[in-house]
């Protein structure tokens, strides 16, 4: 459901041609706006849900609908589909606001589901440390495809996002676009802590494929 909404909106952006750009900024998270505008403009607080649904390009939906398929079911058997929704989303927002806290003088709007997704994998790398993850690992002009423990495989995103987040304090002009470091290191520690509190009772005896 959640790829299919995902993959529905950005159909429809992709029908609004030269307007697409003014879409983003009407519904995506742009943290400037988003701190001087939220108390004039109750509004302004349902960015973050519209944002996590709207992508710039071909590669930023596919990208992040690639791990969502991955990683996501695994969580979602675990949690049950109406607490993976509640996490999905709330996730979600809490990495928003994290790029708001970070980058408050940005013009530029955020706009992905990077930073839900990077919670579904905080909650992975809690849930399935051992699982191996078939990764395709760049080796000169090799590319060999190796199974990688969930714990280091994500363990090693989490440090280059942290490190690229650390980089752009104090560097990052208001206007300047980007990835947004910092909802992804939001969303995955927003992740490894809800994954924690929603996590049912009987989880412990469900039987779940990785």
């Amino acid at each position: 459901m959640l790829i299919g909404l995902n993959s529905a909106v950005f159909f429809y952006q992709l029908t609004l041609n030269g307007r697409m750009v003014d879409f983003a900024y009407a519904y995506g998270v742009i943290p400037f706006r988003f701190v001087h505008m939220f108390p004039g403009d109750p509004w302004e607080l349902l960015t973050p849900l519209s944002a996590m649904f709207l992508h710039g390009g071909w590669g930023h939906l596919l990208g992040n609908m690639l791990y969502l398929y991955i990683f996501g079911n695994n969580v979602e058997d675990t949690l049950g589909r109406g607490r993976y929704l509640l996490f999905y989303l709330t996730c979600g927002v809490l990495s928003f606001l994290a790029q708001v806290v970070l980058q408050s003088n940005s013009m530029v709007p955020n706009v992905g589901a990077s930073g839900a997704i990077a919670g579904v994998l905080g909650a992975y790398f809690l849930l399935f440390p051992r699982a191996r993850i078939l990764t395709l690992v760049p080796l000169f002009f090799f590319f060999p495809l190796v199974e990688i423990p969930a714990f280091f495989f994500l363990g090693i995103w989490f440090l280059m996002q942290f490190l690229s987040g650390a980089a752009t304090i104090g560097h990052v002009s208001a206007l300047a676009g980007g990835v947004a470091w910092w909802a992804h290191i939001g969303g995955f520690l927003a992740g490894m802590l809800l994954v924690k509190l929603l996590l049912p009772r009987n989880a412990a005896r469900r039987t779940v494929i990785v």
